[in-house]
């Protein structure tokens, strides 16, 4: 789990949510929610690992920037569906 604010100051949670099943190939994906708990979470399954080791790692080590990014594009998509 990590904690970042967006661009106008609020905070979210970026963690790693892993599907149920017996598939293991890309069973890890990327979900982004609101620190306060106001409106709903966003989940980038199109960004997925194998094991929950790797996700940490990957998201432990991504950038600010990059987070900003996924954020924009995951609101824009659900907002836009």
């Amino acid at each position: 789990m990590r904690e970042f604010k967006d661009p106008s100051g609020r905070s979210w949670i970026a963690d790693v949510y892993a599907l149920d099943g017996y598939d293991y190939k890309g069973r890890y994906y990327l979900i982004l929610r609101p620190a306060d708990g106001e409106g709903g979470e966003v989940a980038l399954t199109e960004i997925r690992w194998n094991s929950e080791r790797t996700a940490q790692r990957t998201l432990d080590t991504m950038s600010v920037v990059e987070l900003h990014r996924r954020l924009r594009n995951a609101v824009s998509r659900a907002v836009s569906a």
